[in-house]
């Protein structure tokens, strides 16, 4: 065998190597990058979706008549109930606040802090939220949903403040 023989072999060997690692590498980061993406949102048919609520129409604002007191009354007591139901921001319990959720895949409701903790429900994104508090380690927020009563526990750092 010649030299230049020896450095053929050596030299073929080499590029093999490279190419098996450089496959292995590639195919390696293939299924990686399949493995941590989050697969999408699954729909099922009796989920209930909730969609946003249109803002309601301005009412006219109706003059009471002075002449016919029993009238004025009726209309001084309807338009006090009109605006209850459309003032509906309750105050808050000292150190809660509204947020919406800010994560576009809608986030979980647990029943207690913790990623184990068994599933009651979910959050839409832009779902209105209020804070009541948050977990001793501050990774777990307890929210209730503002169109309900419904409390639970979510994950921390997927909400925004509502001013």
């Amino acid at each position: 065998m010649t030299l230049a023989g020896v450095a053929k072999f050596v030299l073929g060997i080499g590029l093999a190597i490279a190419i098996l690692i450089g496959g292995s590498a590639a195919v390696a980061l293939y299924f990686m990058y399949r493995v941590t993406t989050h697969p999408p949102k699954p729909t099922f048919a009796n989920e209930v979706t909730q969609k946003p609520k249109a803002a309601p129409a301005p009412e006219k604002q109706v003059q009471p008549e002075m002449s016919n007191p029993a009238r004025a009354a009726r209309a001084e007591s309807t338009s006090e109930e009109a605006d209850s139901e459309t003032n509906s921001t309750e105050p808050l319990a000292p150190g809660t606040y509204r947020a919406r959720v800010s994560w576009e895949k809608g986030l979980s409701l647990r029943a207690e802090p913790g990623a184990g903790a068994e599933r009651i429900g979910g959050l839409e994104y832009n779902q209105q939220i209020v804070v009541l508090e948050e977990s001793p380690d501050k990774n777990w927020q307890r929210v209730r949903l503002s169109d309900s009563d419904r409390e639970g526990w979510i994950k921390a750092g997927n909400i925004e403040k509502i001013e």
